[in-house]
């Protein structure tokens, strides 16, 4: 959440998907059935510590971590809230205040709190106490959401539960204290809600996003025939391709498979975040590759495609379209197509809050191609990333703090700089030559690329064992 969205939730007011809480003294029962109705109808946004008015109160700073325990506890408590349902509340300061925010996505499942359903009708959470009620309700979720269809016949001995153990250790690896680390096979299969009721024949059963997520390879394509997912790369045979995967497996096997292929093919930048080294081919390619996992639609007969072009790499793929255009982050309004699923990665740490993987491709983007990325929902969702392998995140940065004339001088000091290591050193690796100009290695990188186009620097040899030739300029 950032300040200019909770501002204009602030203006905005309560509506059927913004909730306001005082909360001084702590999250009361009205919150978590808050956090019920907006499960079950169309998710939305709790703020604690403001007024029904919109008025920021705060919350104690000396509370604030006491109640987002409890309300972590709370909603991670099946016999409080019926299925669990895991939330992550964030707190933020907000003209020196300190306020709560609760992001409850859409479910695909009906909940109740302390044994009542609640469901959102305007700006008030209504008690549902209707049995007619409730099966309309189990029928609504499940005409939205493909993954929450049953399979009666499909057996726990139909799923890779030998994929449990690198699922648990994923999740601790976002919170060692994570519940599925302590969970069997089986409860962790019902907290991740992949074993749905069927009321109709009061049975357990399997539903589609557990097959999806899980599955044995035959079974999946039995259930999914048209399942897959083609990772095409054409740069110089563009009429077919110079590289090719087919992917046709569970999602957590199929992430990896087409994250390694997009790793394979993109170049390696990296820039300096708040002191930390990011990687901005692994940040875009996260987002990027979840996001065609994750709200694809699997009931229809089109593959998934990730396609890596010379100045260009997209996805597309089957969309449920809620919207119509292009999506920016001024008019984005992030509806999950498939939360089981979606609920499923962010546990294990492959995906984030719902709207975060747009905000974060909008900066990572830019950082990486020096462009914005283009999301556009149709009947066939395409998210197309500009390519530019000669962008620099570290000229990038230096342009934007510098005049023209200085930035010149500067990477005209380094260039002199690179050409009189390597000519001194020609095995020298990239790193050292970062650490010896107080650069970063990406923007090592640039200076080798612009030196090799000026007919300054050659290679001979491979990456190990080779070295750096210079070739001096012919006298004028």
């Amino acid at each position: 959440m950032d300040i200019q969205k909770l501002g204009n939730l602030l203006k905005t007011g309560e509506t059927i998907c913004v909730e306001f809480k005082r909360a001084g003294d702590g999250a009361k029962n009205d919150t978590f059935e808050t956090i019920c109705s907006f499960l079950n109808r169309m998710g939305g946004d709790i703020l604690l510590g403001v007024s029904d008015d919109g008025k920021v109160i705060g919350i104690p700073p000396n509370s604030v971590e006491q109640i987002i325990r409890n309300i972590i506890n709370v909603t991670n408590d099946s016999n409080l809230l019926t299925p669990s349902f895991y939330v992550y509340p964030e707190a933020i300061s907000y003209q020196d205040k300190t306020i709560i925010h609760i992001h409850v996505p859409q479910s695909s499942d009906v909940h109740r709190f302390k044994g009542i359903c609640y469901d959102r009708v305007h700006e008030a959470d209504v008690k549902v106490t209707s049995t007619e009620q409730i099966a309309q309700m189990y029928i609504r979720k499940q005409g939205i959401f493909t993954e929450r269809k049953i399979y009666p016949f499909i057996k726990k001995d139909d799923l890779r539960l030998d994929l449990l153990p690198k699922v648990r250790n994923l999740a601790a690896s976002k919170n060692p204290e994570h519940p599925w680390c302590s969970m069997n096979d089986d409860e962790l299969l019902r907290s991740a809600k992949l074993i749905s009721r069927d009321y109709q024949n009061n049975t357990d059963v399997l539903c589609g996003a557990a097959i999806l997520l899980l599955g044995k390879d035959s079974v999946i394509q039995d259930m999914f025939p048209a399942y897959k997912t083609d990772a095409i790369l054409r740069r110089v045979n563009v009429d077919r391709y110079d590289d090719r995967i087919t992917v046709m497996t569970n999602l957590i096997e199929s992430y990896e498979s087409l994250v390694a292929f997009g790793c394979k093919h993109l170049s390696d930048k990296f820039f300096l975040e708040n002191g930390i080294k990011i990687n901005l081919r692994e940040k875009i390619l996260r987002e990027m590759i979840g996001n065609v996992l994750i709200h694809r639609e699997y009931s229809s007969a089109r593959p998934a495609r990730f396609i890596i072009e010379k100045n260009q790499m997209f996805t597309d793929n089957a969309n449920k379209a809620l919207n119509h255009g292009i999506i920016t982050l001024q008019n984005l309004c992030p509806i999950s197509k498939n939360p089981i699923i979606a609920s499923f990665f962010n546990q294990i740490g492959r995906a984030d809050e719902l709207g975060s993987g747009v905000r974060n491709l909008y900066k990572y983007v830019k950082l990486y191609s020096g462009a914005e990325p283009v999301f556009n929902e149709e009947d066939v969702f395409k998210l197309t990333i500009p390519l530019d392998d000669e962008y620099s995140p570290e000229a990038g940065k230096r342009s934007e703090k510098t005049t023209e004339k200085t930035t010149e001088k500067t990477t005209e000091k380094t260039t002199e700089k690179i050409l009189r290591l390597v000519k001194a050193t020609p095995t020298i690796t990239t790193a050292r030559l970062a650490e010896e100009c107080g650069i970063s290695i990406d923007g090592v990188d640039w200076q080798i690329r612009k030196l090799r186009k000026m007919g300054r620097l050659t290679r001979e040899g491979g990456d190990r064992g080779g070295r750096w030739v210079v070739i001096d300029e012919p006298s004028k």
